[in-house]
């Protein structure tokens, strides 16, 4: 491993916490603990690719909510590029909370 190449574990901790710092408009709790993130793949190169859904298709924040995520997950330190991959398979459903997020909804 070269010098300046950081573990996968210590990038994917550190982009999980920039994902944290984005929140869905309609809901008040971060895309990650809302279940939006489905994958985080870093290739050895330190590029990134994230699969990402929305909480529906005709999501308010179809177009920037994205863009956002690539912004935060681009800021990371080591990261080179950012890819984003926009998918309703399998639609997101309540079910995909975690329950940090269930807890700050009240539904625990």
């Amino acid at each position: 491993m070269s010098d300046n190449k950081i573990p996968k574990k210590v990038l994917e901790d550190a982009i999980v916490q920039q994902l944290k710092l984005v929140y869905d408009p309609e809901i008040p709790v971060d895309i990650y603990n809302l279940g939006l993130i489905y994958d985080i793949e870093i290739d050895d190169e330190q590029n990134v690719k994230i699969l990402m859904t929305l909480t529906a298709p005709n999501c308010p924040v179809a177009d920037s909510l994205p863009d956002e995520v690539k912004t935060r997950v681009k800021s990371t330190h080591g990261i080179k590029n950012v890819e984003i991959e926009l998918t309703f398979d399998p639609p997101w459903s309540k079910d995909f909370l975690s329950d940090e997020a269930k807890l700050m909804l009240g539904m625990m």
